[in-house]
């Protein structure tokens, strides 16, 4: 995910992440770049940072990254989370029945404007 303010990034996907129950796995603060991973799992790594090329960050049109969460309780912490970070609400936490009976979803965009989704598939 890049960013145009890594310190700003940063503290959003820290916030969002702890709530998600990840660890931050590798944080460069010189090149500057970041990643978290699951407590219990090697993979997979989300990373943010500044682009490579040097160039500004932009959000791509269309585009959105999905998090598993294992309850909807953490859907719910995670959406809270993000928005207590800068983030901003693309959908509340709520069931999403047109995907399926157990879809239960939250949607924001960080302060750099992406897209992510965390939701959870578990009846509950």
């Amino acid at each position: 995910m890049s960013t145009n303010d890594f310190e700003k990034a940063f503290r959003f996907h820290a916030a969002l992440f702890e709530a998600l129950g990840h660890k931050l796995w590798f944080c460069d603060r010189a090149k500057p770049l970041a990643a978290w991973q699951p407590r219990d799992a090697p993979r997979p790594y989300f990373f943010v940072g500044t682009p490579f090329d040097g160039a500004a960050a932009d959000p791509g049109n269309g585009q959105m990254i999905a998090l598993l969460a294992m309850s909807r309780a953490i859907v719910d912490r995670c959406h809270a989370a993000a928005l207590a970070h800068g983030g901003t609400c693309e959908g509340q936490p709520g069931l999403r029945p047109h995907y399926h009976a157990n879809y239960y979803g939250a949607y924001v965009r960080d302060p750099d404007g992406n897209k992510l989704c965390v939701c959870c598939h578990e009846a509950e």
